[in-house]
C-alpha cells in the first residue's frame, strides 16, 4: 500500500477508503442489508491488514450503530494515531424539533454523540452530509471552526452539494478567518459524472481532496445488468439514483466488462482505476461488505488505463439528472 496526501493537508491516507454504511444493526430500519458487528469485524480487519488507514461513517448510518461498530473494532485492533476516521452529520436522527441540520446547537450535540459512539477523543475529518437551507452558513462554519479549535475535530469536509454552495462556504470561512473544508465527498462514478462540470474543476483549483462515494454505482458497475444481490433488491436509495437511467447506462456497464476482459482484471478494478486517474480524486469510498470486495479492489490503485480505454468508457455518457445535491 502507498499513501497520498488528503488534499492540501499534511496527513497521509490510503488511496482507498473503507465506507461503513454497510455496517450496523440491520433491525434499525435504516437498511436490511447492513452487517452486524460479528460480520463487520472481519471486513474491517482485512482493510487494516491490506494497509487501508482511512475509514468513513456517519451518524445516520443505522442510526448510530455503524459508528459504534467501527469504533469498537478500530479501538480493538488499530493505533489511533495511525488511522484517519471520518464521520458526518446533517440527517435527522429522530423525529423531534432541532434534530438534523447544521445549527450550532445540533453540531455541538452531534459531535459529542459521535465521539461517544466511536469511543474516541477526536474525529480526524468531520463532514457536513448535505447543505442546510434553513441555517445561515456563517453559523455553521463558525461552529465547525470552534470544534477544530476545541480539539474535538482535526479537519472538516463537505459532501453532496452544488458547487456554488461549496464555494460560498469556503468564502465565508476565509472572510472570517475560520477553518475551511479540505475535502469534498461527492457522487461520482462512470454512470454519474455530473460533478465533472463544476465541482471537480473547483476542487482542483482550490487543492481540495475529492473522496467520491458510490464509486461502483452500488455494485451496478461490477456485474451484468441483469444480476441481482440482496442490496440490489432492498436498497431503495440506489434504485432512485440509477434505475431511471437504465437504458443510458447499460452500454457503459457493458464497456466496463469488455475492458476488464481485455485486461484480465475485474470490473470493479476498471471502474476504480478510471476514478483514481482523475487528478482531484484522492480516495474513492469503497462500501465493502465482504473481505473479497477489498481484496478485489486493491489492485485498482496500480492499474493504469490508456487514453483510448478511458475515452471508450466515457463516450456513451449523456447528461443525467442531478443526484446527491438537494
Amino acid at each position: 500500500m502507498y499513501y497520498v496526501k488528503l488534499g492540501n493537508t499534511g496527513i497521509d491516507v490510503s488511496p482507498l477508503c473503507l465506507g461503513s454504511m454497510g455496517f450496523g444493526n440491520p433491525n434499525t430500519g435504516f437498511s436490511e442489508w447492513s452487517l452486524d458487528e460479528e460480520k463487520s469485524r472481519p471486513v474491517i480487519y482485512k482493510a487494516l491488514e491490506l494497509g487501508i488507514n482511512f475509514f468513513d461513517t456517519a451518524n445516520i448510518y443505522s442510526y448510530g450503530s455503524s459508528e459504534e461498530i467501527l469504533g469498537k473494532v478500530l479501538n480493538d485492533s488499530a493505533n489511533r494515531d495511525e488511522i484517519i476516521v471520518a464521520t458526518k452529520l446533517f440527517m435527522p436522527m429522530k423525529k423531534v424539533p432541532n434534530s438534523g441540520g447544521l445549527s450550532r446547537k445540533e453540531i455541538f450535540h452531534q459531535i459529542d454523540k459521535s465521539l461517544e459512539r466511536l469511543q474516541m477523543d477526536y474525529i480526524d475529518l468531520y463532514i457536513i452530509h448535505r447543505w442546510d437551507y434553513e441555517t445561515p452558513i456563517e453559523e455553521t462554519m463558525e461552529a465547525l471552526h470552534d470544534l477544530v479549535k476545541s480539539g474535538k475535530v482535526r479537519y472538516i469536509g463537505a459532501s453532496a452539494m452544488y458547487t456554488w454552495q461549496f464555494a460560498k462556504a469556503q468564502f465565508v470561512a476565509e472572510q472570517n478567518g475560520w477553518t475551511k473544508f479540505i475535502s469534498m465527498q461527492n457522487h461520482l462514478n462512470l454512470l454519474y459524472r455530473e460533478e465533472e462540470r463544476e465541482m471537480l474543476p473547483f476542487c482542483q483549483d482550490q487543492k481540495i481532496a475529492v473522496t467520491p462515494y458510490s464509486p461502483l454505482a452500488a455494485g451496478r458497475l461490477t456485474r451484468d445488468w441483469q444480476a441481482t444481490t440482496k442490496r440490489f433488491l432492498t436498497d431503495n436509495v440506489a434504485v432512485s439514483k440509477y434505475d431511471q437511467t437504465e437504458s443510458q447506462d447499460r452500454l457503459i456497464v457493458d464497456r466496463v466488462a469488455k475492458i476488464a476482459h481485455e485486461l484480465d482484471v475485474s470490473r470493479s478494478q476498471v471502474s476504480l482505476a478510471w476514478l483514481l486517474q482523475k487528478e482531484t480524486v484522492v480516495a474513492p469510498i469503497i462500501g465493502a461488505t465482504k473481505e473479497e470486495h477489498l481484496i478485489d479492489a486493491l489492485p485498482s490503485i496500480d492499474l493504469r488505463l490508456t487514453t483510448e480505454q478511458i475515452a471508450y468508457l466515457e463516450e456513451p455518457y449523456i447528461p443525467h439528472k442531478v443526484v446527491g445535491a438537494i
